[in-house]
């Protein structure tokens, strides 16, 4: 799938989540935790996407998300897919064929989703705040990037890196500073879960069963027949995922919110009289 077709699948997963949360087991979540959720899940989407490298002295090539912080992230991708081809040609068997990229291997596993959750939840629960804050700027980046594409690839990465570091500014100066936000790692590990199950939908499939060895293959792309996969860019894709992850968005929203401006509504009307 495309980039703005993870990033909306990410938002629509974590709204839907957070209403199910506050209808079924009260967990409630101000405005902007909500906003800062939705927004690290949108780039989460996007994150296994960074194996995929392109030219980084020229600025070229790769993932769209790969170009969303300019020749710094092309440099992370780079990173990013060589370490990924390193782990699959470290653990490939006999029946794994050989590669010369790492792109759709290690960071499209359920153990790298659990990693980087992980990894989130401890960075953020040791570091407070501005472990948050570094997370906020990096996944809004990865959001706005997927979420606004055509608008960033016209405004740039400059533009992209300022309007990241507005939101994490924002956040840190909105956010009580009391508190870890466990939940960073959550909406990232989801993030990424809703990647992988989306690409499992298209054409090749991704290692979802790694590293479980079957018939002497370690790396066995799993996905649906491909005579009913998803065409990447096509109307499928395009207009009926995109407007379905629009409207469980929207419905998310309403959902969550408008129950309580109701009651507000409600009570302003009765202390007016």
């Amino acid at each position: 799938m495309m980039g703005p077709s993870h990033a909306l699948s990410g938002a629509a997963a974590w709204l839907a989540g957070s209403w199910a949360l506050a209808q079924f087991a009260g967990v409630s979540q101000s405005p902007l935790e909500v906003a800062v959720g939705t927004a690290v899940c949108a780039g989460g989407a996007l994150l296994p996407d960074l194996d995929m490298s392109g030219k980084v002295t020229r600025n070229q090539g790769g993932a769209t998300v790969a170009r969303t912080f300019g020749v710094a992230s092309l440099f992370v991708a780079e990173v990013v897919e060589k370490f990924s081809l390193g782990v699959y040609t470290a653990t490939k068997l006999s029946r794994d064929p050989r590669r010369d990229n790492g792109h759709r291997t290690f960071t499209h596993t359920l153990p790298f989703c659990a990693l980087i959750g992980w990894g989130t939840t401890a960075l953020a629960t040791a570091y407070g705040k501005w472990a948050v804050v570094g997370i906020v700027f990096f996944m809004a980046g990865l959001a706005l990037r997927g979420l606004f594409d055509e608008w960033a690839e016209r405004a740039g990465w400059v533009i992209v890196t300022l309007a990241s570091a507005f939101i994490a500014w924002f956040t840190a100066a909105n956010l009580p500073g009391d508190r870890g936000y466990p939940l960073l790692g959550l909406a990232v590990a989801i993030g990424c879960v809703v990647h992988i199950l989306g690409d499992m939908i298209t054409k090749n499939g991704v290692p979802i069963l790694w590293p479980i060895p079957i018939n002497r293959r370690m790396w066995r792309m799993v996905g649906i027949p491909n005579s009913m996969a998803v065409k990447v860019g096509g109307k499928v894709e395009v207009v009926v995922l995109r407007t379905a992850f629009t409207i469980i968005s929207l419905l998310s929203i309403a959902g969550l919110f408008v129950p309580g401006v109701l009651e507000r509504l409600n009570l302003d009307v009765w202390a007016s009289r």
